[in-house]
């Protein structure tokens, strides 16, 4: 239990680091003074690349370093970053000590904009690593404790089994017990701190005695496998050696390189030639040669990208909770009788809802056929992104109305006479989109991938939602680019008390619509594998409708 100490402490440190990084968009516009939609657009390129970068790291994980060296030097690019993020704050190398834009030098912005990416890289990599490394050494561990068990009667069999359930109990309650004070410091105490470079110093130096614990473990961890290949590299195989053989004719499925006799389905038949054995080729896996099973696995990849696509608008909408929400947020009356509510205090209820949300919706999808589970949870999650746009534009709409009645338009730094709670609703439906989506999107790739690509299923869902967050910077672009038709002022003012963001919810909740309609004409003409609880035979998963089979027939 002593390896699961050491690891725990760096998902501890994550927590409290999550809620530093929750805050961001605070700082930079109290702060730095920057615009909301600047603002914004850091926040959400960081976020996305984030997530995408989990995708990346997976591949060198399977192909190069393996778990413990990627959590070894992840932890150390999370610990630089939130180092150098704790003294990019004013007091620390600025020329003045105060928390404002005037104490934003050349220095602050260069050690800023150095953390961001090495806070990105900490966070993808414990994010591929933390979890499988953990659950390693105390699979190990228990392994371990069996083969000991043999030599053993009954009866002290059983007194061991006891004490190792009672140490367990007692190491998770431990455990249990520090999440608990780990998310009461982060989302109560630590928004008390007014210091910035005491709030993300804080973060740094827990990170830094979370990775030096788990590095003075190194002698005693469990080795992890040697790395064995990762599924993506054969996808890249598959393209290479298709691309070498473009001028051979179609192959007859019969004369197809077919060591696990797998059928060979009739759509994006120009990939059949990746499999086709030149007499000069040797019958081995390399980038000439594949076989019918690696060249129908990506096609199935292939024939995912039309609702994969879809899911991008999701992620879009996603975006708001650390930007545009927490704006709102930011200077809105926050009291609760006498009671100051935090900002990260949202954070938990999100949470928290997400949870119940799933929970919930997991207990009705009982009712479904599983592999029509995740479908019918994903245009859930499409349904409720329109609600929630919908009723954060009411919102904001009402909030704009309070800002002018108190004349408070040219008074960006004033308490608004509006209670914050007024966006409870906004986050709740968020939430449930977040918990929703996220679990269908992941069950439908559970479901739908192939089995070498099922390691990768939480990663392609971060990173699909990664690449929304990202276009979501470029929807803003657009829309206030739009809104100027005319010589009509821009949507996105430097001010979010001038800005129309009521209106970019609607366009929002509009675009939502649109998406769930391209969904549903997708989702219609996709042929979706049987699950194993079906009863039925595991067919080629990811085919489409004979005619959408046709269509691809005349494109390759």
């Amino acid at each position: 239990m002593a390896s699961f100490v050491r690891i725990s402490a760096l998902l501890w440190a994550d927590l409290l680091a999550a809620f530093a990084m929750y805050i961001m968009m605070t700082y930079l516009t109290n702060v730095w003074n920057l615009s909301t939609t600047h603002a914004a657009g850091i926040i959400n390129i960081w976020d996305g690349i984030t997530a995408v970068l989990a995708i990346v790291f997976a591949y060198i994980v399977d192909s190069f370093l393996g778990d413990y060296y990627m959590l070894l030097l992840s932890s150390i690019s999370y610990t630089i970053g939130l180092g150098l993020l704790s003294m990019s704050t004013p007091p620390v190398f600025g020329p003045c000590n105060e928390y404002k834009e005037k104490c934003i030098g050349h220095t602050q912005k260069v050690l800023f904009y150095t953390a961001l990416p090495l806070i990105a890289v900490g966070m993808a990599g414990h994010v591929v690593s933390l979890m499988s490394f953990l659950n390693l050494q105390t699979n190990n561990e228990n392994e371990a404790d069996k083969d000991k068990d043999k030599d053993t009667n009954k009866e002290k069999e059983k007194e061991h089994e006891k004490e190792k359930e009672g140490n367990k109990i007692y190491w998770q309650m431990l455990g249990l017990l520090i999440v608990v004070v780990v998310l009461i410091a982060g989302g109560i105490a630590l928004p008390y701190i007014k210091p910035w470079s005491i709030r993300f110093g804080i973060p740094a130096i827990c990170t830094l005695v979370a990775t030096l614990l788990f590095f003075s473990g190194h002698s005693v961890y469990k080795p992890c496998k040697p790395a064995e290949g990762s599924p993506l590299t054969t996808t890249l195989r598959v393209f290479v050696a298709t691309t070498r053989k473009f001028s051979q004719p179609l192959p007859d499925p019969k004369e197809l390189y077919n060591e696990e006799d797998t059928r060979s389905t009739s759509s994006l038949r120009c990939l059949d030639k990746a499999a086709i054995k030149l007499q000069e080729q040797p019958e081995s896996k390399n980038w000439n040669l594949c076989s019918v099973r690696e060249v129908e696995d990506t096609k199935i990849g292939i024939r995912m990208l039309p609702m994969w696509l879809t899911f991008i608008v999701i992620g879009i909408v996603l975006s708001i909770r650390n930007t545009y929400f927490l704006e709102q947020a930011n200077r809105m009356d926050r009291k609760l009788g006498k009671i100051k509510i935090t900002i990260p205090i949202f954070l938990l209820f999100y949470q928290l809802s997400s949870s119940i949300s799933t929970y919930f919706y997991s207990i009705l999808t009982m009712c479904f056929n599983k592999k029509y589970a995740p479908p019918v949870g994903i245009a859930t999650g499409m349904v409720l992104s329109v609600l929630c746009c919908i009723t954060s534009a009411k919102v904001e709409t009402r909030r704009l109305h309070v800002i002018r009645d108190h004349g408070l338009l040219d008074k960006p730094d004033e308490k608004i006479p509006m209670s914050i709670f007024w966006l409870l609703p906004q986050f709740m439906l968020l939430a449930a989109v977040d918990g929703i989506a996220n679990t269908s999107i992941t069950s439908f790739f559970k479901h739908q991938a192939p089995e070498s690509m099922r390691k990768y299923l939480t990663y392609f869902t971060k990173g699909v939602l990664g690449l929304g967050t990202m276009a979501s910077v470029l929807s803003v672009y657009v829309v206030g680019k739009v809104s100027e038709r005319d010589q009509n002022p821009n949507w996105f003012q430097p001010s979010l008390n001038k800005s129309r963001l009521d209106r970019y919810y609607w366009t929002l909740s509009g675009l939502c619509a649109v998406n769930l309609v391209i969904y549903v004409i997708v989702a219609s003409f996709y042929t979706y594998k049987e699950t194993p609880d079906d009863g039925g035979d595991e067919g080629e998963g990811g085919n489409m409708d004979p005619g959408f089979e046709d269509t691809a027939k005349c494109c390759c």
